[in-house]
């Protein structure tokens, strides 16, 4: 069954997040939104599914004063998750890929049949 276009995008999103989150477990949301490319609200929503599901961890800064500031780090469980989220998404973009290359071939036969044709005495 194809996925619909809003869940493509979902384990787009989560994988970005779980990408950014590994390189720096102490990006704010809104830090993470903005390298992400998502609205604050979309990676609010999905930091607090990944939570749930056991993804990611989120802890105070022990260092900061405030105690406002979370630090988001990626479970044993979210490690796995990522790679099997980045072999589907590997895996669905080959097939694009693949795809692309014979629309291109198909495109390239069309184009060099017309200059043929054209060319003709």
């Amino acid at each position: 069954m194809p996925k619909s276009p809003s869940t493509v995008l979902d384990l787009e999103t989560r994988l970005a997040l779980m990408r950014a989150l590994e390189d720096n477990p102490r990006l704010s949301q809104r830090e993470l939104a903005e390298q992400v490319g998502v609205s604050l609200g979309k990676t609010n929503y999905c930091l607090r599914a990944l939570i749930e599901k056991g993804h990611v961890k989120a802890g105070n800064f022990k260092s900061n004063p405030k105690k406002t500031q979370y630090m988001y780090q990626l479970t044993p469980q979210g490690l796995a998750a990522k790679a099997q989220i980045t072999a589907r998404f590997l895996k669905r973009k080959l097939e694009e890929h693949e795809a692309l290359v014979a629309e291109i071939e198909k495109l390239t036969a069309e184009v060099n049949d017309q200059t043929l044709i054209d060319e003709a005495p």
